[in-house]
């Protein structure tokens, strides 16, 4: 469908008097129902008598109303439609429908001309207009190039025509053969008798498989009334199970029901599981993050506390470097030996010595019952120097191996464990 096409039929329907405004954009799309009402409106313009059935609901109707328009326009006004066009209803019926619309708009236009050139006749006898002459010369150069051709056709055909009428009168003049003749009709009866003796076979065959037919459908026919009445008969009996079919149904309904609550209440117990596991495994990470950090805290308190005792312990080392020339004489002293038993003190009844007769310095570890049990003693020191000496004069005799000068433990290092009643001396 191209522009002009659609324009054209639009302005040659406005100037046939058609009721109805037709847009450019109505055959965008099929409507089938506009096509209808243009092709009654025509085909009434065309011949006002004639009767066409205009229900076009259904797609029958639509094929019997687009029928009856191309044989009414093939038979009155010599116009081949092609129905399919038609029916598609868009732009491609609008090439077909134009050529009805172009035959009722040069009618009226012929005629107007026709009245319009009798009263031109009857004012201006003498003037010629050729524009009004154009579409005639068009038809008339149309028809002359026709003529043109038909006639160098039919000039071939005669000049064939002397070799054909040898031919012609050769056929005719030659006598026909009887035997020949004869022969050939009778291969033709031949031939037809078999046909026909073909034919009243079929025929006889069909009666018969007719007859197999109907006795077929009468045995299948009572074949489903046999199995209809029993059909019947099975439903209105009840089936002897069905009463305990019923009961189980029921039993099994409440079990089901039944492992539908525990199913429910072991998903339940199942998630509240998994919330304690993942709260107890939260807490845990919580708790070794803690002690993680405490870790750490603690390690860098020990190396800041190292660093500081190695200062102190520098510090320590040049006082005791300071004061090693004072003490030099006390280590040249022999040691007293510590006593390693249970020694009987001359001089007083059951008394006992116990822990060492170190003459070193005091451990720092003592604890304070040890210095109040000392600062206690210290009153009989003059009564017991005496007592002393006389046993350690004792204790000569007995084999004792020197012990080691003890030091004082440095700073930052491990105290060592004090013996027991190593503070009870006295």
């Amino acid at each position: 469908m191209s522009f002009r096409d659609l324009r054209n039929f639009t302005e040659m329907m406005r100037s046939l008097g058609y009721p109805r405004l037709i847009s450019m954009e109505n055959f965008r799309t099929p409507n089938f129902s506009l096509v209808a009402e243009i092709l009654i409106w025509l085909v009434k313009r065309y011949e006002p008598q004639m009767e066409i059935p205009t229900d076009v609901d259904t797609e029958q109707d639509r094929v019997f109303f687009i029928k009856a328009v191309a044989q009414f326009m093939a038979t009155k006004a010599h116009i081949k439609l092609n129905t399919k066009r038609l029916y598609q209803a868009d732009g491609y019926a609008v090439k077909e429908m134009l050529k009805i619309t172009a035959l009722l708009y040069n009618a009226m236009k012929t005629k107007g001309m026709d009245s319009g050139d009798k009263a031109e006749e009857e004012s201006n006898k003498f003037k010629f207009d050729l524009g009004s002459k154009i579409a005639d010369l068009k038809s008339a150069r149309q028809l002359a190039s026709e003529i043109t051709s038909k006639g160098a056709t039919l000039y071939d055909l005669l000049g064939k025509e002397v070799d054909l009428r040898e031919v012609r009168t050769a056929a005719i003049a030659r006598p026909l053969e009887i035997n020949e003749t004869e022969k050939a009709l009778r291969a033709a009866v031949k031939e037809a008798l078999e046909h026909v003796q073909k034919t009243k076979d079929t025929l006889n065959n069909v009666a018969s498989d007719e007859a197999n037919l109907e006795a077929k459908i009468e045995k299948k026919k009572l074949e489903l009334e046999r199995n209809q009445k029993r059909l019947q008969t099975l439903q209105s009996v009840r089936p002897a199970f069905m009463d305990e079919y019923e009961k189980i149904e029921e039993d099994l309904q409440k079990q089901y029901e039944t492992f539908v609550d525990k199913f429910r209440n072991l998903c339940y117990l199942e998630q509240q599981l998994e919330d304690y596991h993942r709260v107890e495994q939260e807490r845990f990470e919580e708790t070794e993050n803690t002690l993680r950090l405490m870790q750490n805290k603690l390690r860098e308190e020990e190396k800041r506390l190292m660093k500081s005792g190695g200062k102190e312990d520098e510090s320590d080392m040049e006082i005791q470097e300071d004061e090693g020339s004072d003490s030099d004489m006390e280590d040249r002293r022999p040691t007293r030996p510590r006593l390693t038993r249970d020694l009987a003190i001359p001089g007083r009844a059951g008394a006992r010595i116990l822990g060492t007769m170190h003459g070193g310095d005091s451990d720092e570890d003592d604890s304070e019952d040890s210095e109040i049990d000392v600062d206690d003693d210290d009153e009989d020191d003059g009564e017991d120097d005496e007592e002393l000496k006389d046993a350690v004069d004792d204790l000569d005799s007995v084999d004792i191996p020197p012990s080691k000068p003890s030091r004082a433990p440095p700073r930052g290092s491990r105290k060592p464990e004090p013996q027991e009643e190593s503070d009870n001396d006295f």
